[in-house]
């Protein structure tokens, strides 16, 4: 059994980096893709090679799997895909129906690695670059429809009168997800809607479902004396964690090793990495934090990702951001996610820099990698901030309401700005080394 993958170079906005090397929930994408394959196929997998485009497919041998490697999906979607594409003993490729509500939502905006087609039953279809191949490369490829069999959330009750859409804003959870990376939107849906979403609308139907499930978790709260959600059917928790008594962490939840977690903390439905300090006082509702990030006292996520060794200054609040890592979010900064302008619909770049509209009527903003965010600032919904970007509150600009590039970083404008360094330049750019001055 051979894999291949495409080699994506073109770099996610505003991250300056191919998708392979960014951080999908807790995870960089090209470690994800490693560990799934593993445990889908065992470890009797090899390389089969790196290709640059898909006219290289025609090097396949074999029994293989091939896929972009800026496409992520989870071992639920890999695992059907599969199986259909081995029961059909043909050369195979992973599609989802153009009606399919949470790939439509999410999947589609900003996207353009996925091609529109129709199946052989007539059906709109998008094709994703990922292939199953029996026996090395052949032309005759048949489309494999997944379904995400999605399974609406609602997350968000907002007023009549404050928005175009009346009652509760809902999410469509799928039991099976996939999801081009090409915009920070992009990493947002995965890491949260097709992730955290996901991990409780399963559980949800797995409790619908099965009375075996309901005991379980029932058993389980009773014998540790909490309610079903906090107990550790609904919440795993790793090793040599501080976790103070006062905290309340509601399932289903996933904490990873060396995690402290202060007084009066609250997690709700969250997924946390390694080596991860949550002071007193925070919260964090369906948000997803990577190793080794900070966040000192009252600090709020509210279904936001953050990749590794990002800290979250205190009294600072994101709501629906992807930040990238080795940033700093000042203390009192507010990344809102909702337009006044009800009408108004909330538009992102992406990857050439072209403003779509994403389906979303909320939605917070988009942060790169080693960014320096001051005290105070306001970030207005779907902004994004490229990787390098310093920026200090003053009374020209405490308010983000247009994308920020490195160049208009404020570090270019302050007396001994140049000691930060640019690590992640656009794609065909270089660094340009800095100066020893001692």
């Amino acid at each position: 059994m051979y894999r291949y993958y495409i080699e994506d170079k073109n770099h996610v906005p505003p991250f300056n980096e191919p998708a392979s090397e960014l951080t999908i929930g807790t995870r960089p994408l090209k470690l994800h893709h490693a560990e799934l394959i593993t445990a889908v196929f065992g470890t009797n997998i090899e390389l089969g090679g790196v290709m640059e485009s898909t006219r290289e497919l025609t090097m396949v041998q074999g029994e293989a799997i091939v896929y972009r490697d800026n496409l992520w999906f989870d071992q639920e979607f890999l695992e059907a895909f599969v199986k259909q594409a081995r029961a059909s003993r043909r050369a195979c490729q992973a599609a989802f129906s153009a009606n399919d509500r949470a790939y439509k939502t999410y999947v589609v905006p900003l996207a353009q690695d996925i091609e529109y087609t129709v199946g052989p039953n007539g059906q709109p279809i998008y094709l994703l670059q990922l292939w199953y191949f029996p026996d090395g490369y052949t032309q005759d490829i048949t489309p494999i429809v997944i379904s995400s069999e999605e399974h609406e959330i609602g997350f968000y009750s907002v007023p009549d009168f404050m928005t175009m859409e009346q009652g509760d804003l809902t999410h469509f959870a799928p039991m099976r997800a996939v999801m081009s990376i090409e915009s920070w939107v992009h990493v947002y849906f995965a890491s949260i809607i097709f992730s955290n979403f996901a991990r409780a609308g399963r559980l949800d139907r797995k409790i619908e479902t099965s009375v075996f499930t309901s005991l379980r978790l029932l058993w389980r709260a009773v014998l540790e004396q909490k309610q079903i959600l906090h107990a550790s059917g609904a919440v795993e928790i790793g090793s040599n964690c501080a976790i103070d008594p006062s905290a309340i962490i509601t399932g289903p939840a996933k904490i990873g090793n060396n995690v402290s977690i202060g007084a009066g903390a609250i997690i709700d439905n969250c997924t946390i990495g390694d080596n991860v300090t949550i002071d007193a006082g925070c919260a964090l509702f369906q948000s997803t934090v990577a190793n080794n990030c900070f966040l000192p006292f009252r600090a709020a996520l509210y279904m936001t990702s953050l990749m590794e060794n990002v800290i979250v200054a205190q009294n600072t609040c994101l709501q629906m951001c992807a930040i990238g890592r080795n940033s700093f979010i000042g203390a009192g900064s507010t990344f809102t996610d909702f337009n006044l302008l009800a009408q108004k619909p909330i538009r992102a770049s992406d990857r050439d820099g072209r403003l779509r509209e994403v389906g979303q009527i909320v939605l917070g903003a988009g942060v790169g990698h080693n960014c320096r965010i001051g005290s105070g600032m306001v970030i207005f919904p779907g902004r994004m901030i490229e990787s390098d970007v310093v920026l200090l509150a003053s009374s020209q600009r405490r308010v983000i309401e247009y994308n920020v590039t490195y160049e208009e970083s404020d570090h270019h404008f302050v007396t001994g700005g140049d000691v930060h360094q640019r690590f992640y330049p656009r794609l065909g750019e270089r660094i340009e080394p800095i100066e020893d001055t001692w």
